[in-house]
């Protein structure tokens, strides 16, 4: 048998799996299967081995002033090391980088993303080995929703009309640096209760439509 082709998924509580709840949090996470990446795993099957990468919080590439663990671009050549031999890497990040008190942009956010890709297309060899950069896979986060929490609702005040530029504008980077591109709010919102998240059949319905996406690669 083949080797197993191998996808890490890089993202944030939306590639973790948060469980969304009426008072924002705490909460728990999805049992694998009904998070994105076991639903994609599930349909791609047992030819395809998929590596999660999600943290709760996780920005493109900002340092967030309550806590150092949370910068992607700073995280993210550690775990394409960790996990070489990789054949795609799938992004899924922006969502908080809109938040309020970040004052980013929409082409500022796309712009941290970039980072993030070149970091992967830079990834060749890793740490003593020869092996060659993944491919890349950008997918766009869902655009927000209204949020009944005001303390998500002032975390992210502004951040409803930054969250529905970011699919057009990953698209024009994708394009630019040569990747394949996928934008989730054309399968799925934002339909979690705290107007963050994705319900369980979110979840599975976007694995699935990234799946198909990954299938059309190979």
């Amino acid at each position: 048998m083949a080797d197993k082709r191998s996808i890490l998924c890089f993202g944030d509580s939306l590639t973790w799996g948060w469980i969304p709840v009426k008072e924002s949090a705490p909460t728990l996470r999805y049992p694998y299967e009904q998070r994105w990446t076991g639903a994609m795993a599930g349909k791609l099957g047992e030819t395809y081995h998929v590596i999660e990468e999600g943290l709760s919080a996780r920005t493109t590439s900002l340092d967030d002033p309550n806590d150092p663990r949370l910068n992607g671009s700073a995280y993210l050549p550690t775990a394409l090391a960790s996990h070489l031999p990789l054949d795609l890497v799938i992004i899924m990040l922006g969502t908080n980088d809109t938040k309020s008190y970040f004052h980013r942009t929409p082409y500022e956010i796309a712009n941290g993303m970039g980072k993030l890709v070149s970091q992967v297309l830079t990834s060749a060899g890793g740490i003593g080995t020869p092996y060659p950069a993944p491919r890349v896979l950008v997918v766009a986060p869902p655009p927000l929703s209204p949020m009944p929490d005001p303390w998500f609702e002032g975390m992210f005040g502004g951040g409803y009309e930054k969250s529905k530029e970011l699919s057009k504008l990953y698209k024009a980077l994708a394009d630019f640096m040569k990747v394949e591109f996928l934008a989730a709010g054309d399968y799925v919102s934002t339909d979690g209760v705290d107007g963050i998240h994705f319900s369980a059949e979110t979840n599975i319905a976007l694995g699935h439509a990234i799946a198909n996406k990954v299938e059309s690669l190979y």
